[in-house]
């Protein structure tokens, strides 16, 4: 150990950046703090030169490295299960350049998510990724290729890099992407390190795209008799182009917990499901969109359309909608799923699950973002006991991903795979498929130093 502290502060001479003694479990674990792993060391590199040479030492040493940002992973993609030294990103957060020219902000992978938006927002520019955990850092956004609400109008966090700065396992450099808007050169690298969880290089430095900033922003609640009929609206709120930026189910059981954990109450409690509706753009463009919605959801068996006028209503929906994880967490331990699954087949995917918490006598807590399929499921333990627990999870989300993928659905649409969801993801991906993910490892990887036990790998 104290040979290894000695040459780790040759490259970083400030000791207080290497962490080697009575390391914390925030940096062993994720946010769940379920699954962790050990390391030698933590150290917080503030230069790209840092991180190179970190790598170059750990890939002539062939020592393991975990990168992390904020740690809000829920897949454990951050836990340094083969120990070695985790990589913290977090001291690398500057904004570095903000091109009103292009329309790109350049910034370091540290940068926390909230904190990058509303500085863009201040200059009258957005950043539309807009995935739940407001503190994960923008580097932690593009490993997993976080989504969020405003993917049905916006997409997601791939669709917002441009380019990335990474320094590869071996400690060298590459620039993958640019600032140009258009790019037929070759194989996109780029594209590779986005959603790749860390497995292929470590990045440093990241080009996003912005657009000017909405003039406005209008949500609405719409309550139905049932879950199916909501989706059902869904469909035809798309297909009557009413553009609208976040579509989100939700069914009152679920509502129920959110309103007893935060003590507040949501509109039209009598209804059996709900979609919220955001739309933004311009002012006349936005009531125009919203008329449009407000006529096409009463004519498919709407209860109601209510525009959330009182800006205490609006905080309040939002706020209830956001705190549904916690909500559930408050009252039992739970296992949370991101499944995605074609729009059209959700309601029968959200049927299939209320079928099997009846069945199985285990609670199962579903919401999501119905605009693209997105199924935010929790998987509630109760009082069962840890062996319990572990039984019945086991067989009742072997079920719950054999359905997905019989509807044609994934085994993530957010929060990525890690070491929680491998499982899953290596029983439905095709042989061939993994076979060339491994290969892509081998090229940037040779010695499989960067969390090489995850996603794709054995």
């Amino acid at each position: 150990m104290a040979e290894i502290l000695q040459e780790l502060n040759f490259i970083i001479q400030d000791k207080n950046r290497i962490i080697t003694e009575n390391i914390e479990d925030k940096y062993l674990s994720d946010t769940l703090g379920r699954l962790k792993g050990t390391a030698l060391a933590v150290v917080l590199p503030v230069s790209t030169n840092e991180v190179s040479g970190i790598m170059k030492w750990a890939y002539d040493r062939e020592v393991q490295v975990t990168p992390r940002g904020a740690g809000t992973n829920l897949v454990g993609s951050t836990v340094p299960d083969q120990g070695g030294i985790v990589l913290d990103l977090t001291l690398m957060n500057h904004i570095l350049e903000l091109d009103f020219e292009t329309f790109t902000a350049t910034v370091e992978p540290g940068v926390i998510l909230q904190d990058f938006q509303a500085y863009v927002e201040e200059k009258g520019l957005f950043y539309p990724p807009d995935p739940g955990e407001k503190l994960a850092t923008i580097g932690g956004n593009i490993s997993t290729n976080a989504g969020g609400m405003r993917a049905v109008k916006y997409g997601v966090t791939r669709d917002y890099v441009m380019g990335l700065e990474a320094v590869l396992p071996d400690g060298k450099v590459i620039q993958a992407g640019s600032k140009n808007i258009k790019d037929s050169s070759g194989l996109s690298l780029k594209n590779l390190l986005i959603g790749s969880e860390g497995t292929l290089a470590v990045i440093t430095k990241c080009i996003l795209k912005l657009v000017p900033k909405p003039e406005t922003s209008v949500s609405a609640v719409v309550p139905f008799d049932s879950l199916g009929a909501g989706i059902e609206s869904v469909l035809h709120i798309i297909k009557e182009s009413t553009n609208p930026t976040a579509i989100e189910f939700v069914e009152k059981k679920v509502i129920k917990l959110g309103e007893d954990f935060l003590h507040i109450r949501f509109p039209y409690p009598e209804a059996k499901a709900y979609l919220i509706l955001t739309f933004d753009g311009r002012e006349e463009e936005v009531l125009a969109n919203v008329q449009r919605a407000k006529n096409v959801v009463l004519e498919t068996n709407a209860l109601d359309f209510i525009i959330l006028e009182d800006k205490k209503l609006l905080e309040d929906v939002w706020k209830l909608r956001g705190a549904l994880v916690k909500a559930v967490e408050a009252v039992s331990e739970q296992e949370p799923v991101d499944i995605v699954v074609p729009i059209n087949r959700t309601a029968e995917f959200i049927g299939f699950i209320n079928e099997l918490e009846k069945e199985s006598g285990m609670q199962m807590v579903s919401f999501g973002h119905a605009g693209d399929g997105n199924v935010h499921l929790c998987v509630i333990r109760g009082n069962r006991s840890q062996a319990e627990w572990e039984a019945e999870k086991s067989k009742n989300m072997s079920a719950i991903y054999l359905k997905a993928y019989n509807l044609g659905g994934l085994t993530s649409g957010e929060h990525g795979i890690g070491l929680s969801k491998k499982e899953y993801f290596l029983k439905e991906t095709d042989a061939l498929n993994l076979e060339l993910m491994r290969s892509i490892k081998g090229g940037f990887d040779k010695k499989g130093i960067l969390n090489s036990h995850k996603v794709y790998n054995f």
